[in-house]
């Protein structure tokens, strides 16, 4: 033990408190996490542009609609993001976070380059899982970097602007999309898919390491040079690094820790489900048929339908900075409750639009496509952002990297299956009970808010996993100790 102090003190020799700015910490710690958010503009990007490409890409490679290939066309993207979630915590635990977010840029930008240059299906499905690749990295790694850098104060807003950052690059591709398809380039759609890649790629080289896994891996010189660019004080440095090695003495780690410990088979199975949670929301099922809800609702035009589909992806942009505002204020519990609220009215609302309505639109219409805003407003406002800031919030710093591969890969895994299914329930029950479905899916979550979900805003990962291990029920995980 006192090696163990003299040690502790000799890494802390050279901190002082005039070399901290805080004009400049606060200015270095949003470009860092800025510079990491960029990784959703890959995400948003490549799941806007797919609908815009789809119609040219059949034409070209003469793939009909009804056929198992479009449906590999379509999947392999997911099908890939869940591979790179499932790797993405060893990736992350070995290489790191900053570096696990090049990895995640060079893939996306061969998977971009390989669909541009597609000369078949076969190859096009392959750049498709290369893209997938990318995402479900960056998907894990992105808000799981952005969690250890961002000090508890900030740390809902900083993790919610990945979240900002999907919603414009879907909003973006959309745009994109409207333009490539005057001159029918579905390999301009792609390509441009490469810009926000080489952004990322360029931008993490002037972003540092995680503070946590330096530490963890040992590097605790370079964890305070970086503690010393994103935090305000000096006391605050020193508690952190105490706290960090404090969490490092837990005996197990990763899967070990998941057999070994109880209470965190609790936040793992926690992350799995409030994952499933946000896309049993509907919003997929919104975004990727947004055309087809319209017309349900009466707009016949193709050409209305897609102006529809560019309104919600800028509302779904807009709307994302109500969380950024609110969630280190407000708090991620009221919030949620009230996002899954506002869902709720709005799923019903369109259901009824939809029963009512008759063939030649009218105001139906309108209000249809009213309450698929206010729909976007509720999810990009709450469960959009929130659920990855409290999955990247909630696990254990030595089983950080599997409880968050367990949460993203359950993700993808259910958006995967939930707009597979879709078509299909919309055809076994028709158009107005599915909505109604999903209408009561959020009245339900609610409720499972109240009963689980931990209130995390202003308390330290730290304090968060000294509540767990201590057995606090999981909705008292961001109790003050």
């Amino acid at each position: 033990m006192a090696e163990e102090q003299v040690r502790d003190t000799d890494i802390f020799a050279n901190l002082k408190e005039e070399d901290i700015n805080s004009k400049k910490v606060a200015r270095f710690t949003l470009f860092v996490c800025l510079i990491a958010a960029v990784a959703g503009l890959m995400f948003g990007f490549d799941t806007g542009v797919i609908s815009g490409a789809l119609a040219f890409i059949q034409n070209d490679f003469q793939v009909p609609n009804d056929s198992l290939t479009l449906g590999f066309i379509v999947g392999s993207t997911p099908a890939g993001a869940c591979i790179g979630a499932l790797c993405g915590g060893m990736i992350s635990s070995r290489l790191g976070r900053r570096r696990s977010l090049k990895v995640s840029a060079l893939f996306f930008i061969v998977g971009a380059l390989v669909c541009t240059l597609a000369s078949g299906v076969a190859v096009m499905i392959l750049g498709k899982l290369i893209l997938g690749l990318a995402i479900g990295i960056a998907s894990f790694v992105t808000p799981l970097y952005l969690s250890e850098v961002a000090p508890e104060n900030i740390r809902g807003s900083m993790i919610s602007l990945y979240q900002l950052m999907i919603t414009i690059g879907i909003a973006v591709s959309y745009v994109s999309d409207l333009g490539f398809a005057q001159i029918e380039s579905w390999r301009g759609m792609f390509g441009v898919t490469v810009v926000p890649a080489i952004l990322l790629l360029i931008g993490v080289h002037f972003v540092p390491g995680s503070p946590k896994w330096l530490i963890a891996k040992g590097k605790d010189h370079e964890a305070i040079e970086v503690l010393k660019k994103v935090r305000t004080s000096v006391d605050k440095i020193r508690t952190e690094v105490s706290n960090i090695k404090d969490t490092l003495k837990v005996k197990h780690d990763g899967f070990g820790l998941f057999r070994a410990n109880a209470n965190f088979r609790k936040v793992v199975f926690l992350g799995i489900v409030l994952q499933l949670v946000q896309q049993l929301t509907g919003i997929n099922i919104v975004m990727y048929f947004c055309p087809k809800i319209m017309e349900m609702a009466g707009f016949g035009s193709h050409n209305a339908q897609m102006w529809a589909t560019i309104v919600i992806g800028i509302t779904n942009v807009l709307s994302t900075f109500i969380a950024i505002a609110l969630v280190d204020r407000w708090g991620r519990r009221p919030i949620l409750i009230t996002g899954f609220a506002i869902m709720a009215a709005a799923m019903l609302t369109i259901a009824a639009c939809i029963s009512l309505h008759t063939d030649n639109g009218g105001a139906l219409a309108y209000v249809t496509v009213g309450a698929v805003m206010i729909f976007i407003v509720g999810f990009a406002a709450s469960a959009g952002p929130l659920i990855w800031v409290l999955c990247s919030e909630i696990q254990p710093l030595k089983g950080r990297d599997f409880g968050i591969t367990c949460s993203t890969a359950s993700n993808w895994i259910s958006n995967a299956i939930i707009t597979t299914v879709f078509p299909i329930v919309l055809g076994a029950i028709g158009n107005t009970a599915t909505f109604v479905m999903l209408g009561v899916f959020n009245f339900a979550f609610i409720f499972f808010t109240m009963m689980y979900v931990p209130e995390t805003k202003g308390i330290s990962l730290e304090g968060i996993e000294k509540n767990l291990m201590e057995g606090k029920k999981l909705r008292n995980l961001g109790d003050a100790s």
